[in-house]
């Protein structure tokens, strides 16, 4: 039988770091797989309307994403009217159309006719630029339109 010594070391035991090379490595691959880069960097003002009632659109995927507004502060060399921006760059209203010939060519043949073009406008954008997109949006069969707004109190 052993006999248990009363004046032993007072010292507290070694922290074992031998896991922590884990713990570093596993929190990064879930920062890597839950970060979600943003798509686009907005040129523009856009300040969206308020609506009532909201419903949110399915796979984002399947959004394309047409931007109008005017210029925001750091781009304000490019005038006082407002601009239409596709991906990260002003467009004109002939742009409109290859730029929807890219999004079909990217997807699925059973994908495009789920693709909706969303146009995120500003509030204070003219009614006829906006017109206008929707035009060009027709010729080129893209009947599937949805404004985007952000959840409010809206019109009563």
């Amino acid at each position: 039988m052993s006999k248990f010594k009363k004046g032993g070391s007072k010292e507290l035991p070694a922290i074992s770091t031998a896991s922590l090379p884990d713990i570093v490595f596993m929190l990064l691959f879930f920062f890597m797989v839950a970060t979600v880069m943003r798509d686009n960097s907005l040129k523009i003002k856009n300040n969206l309307p308020s609506a009532a009632e909201t419903e949110k659109l399915g796979q984002k995927n399947l959004i394309m994403f047409i931007y109008a507004g005017k210029p925001s502060d750091s781009y304000k060399n490019m005038g006082d009217e407002a601009k239409i921006q596709l991906n990260d760059k002003f467009a004109e209203l002939k742009d409109i159309a290859p730029f929807i010939a890219a999004e079909r060519a990217s997807k699925r043949e059973a994908e495009i006719p789920q693709l909706i073009a969303a146009l995120k406008v500003d509030k204070e954008t003219n009614m006829g630029l906006v017109s206008d997109i929707e035009q060009a949006l027709r010729k080129t069969g893209q009947l599937k339109i949805n404004y985007t707004t952000k959840k409010g109190s809206g019109l009563k």
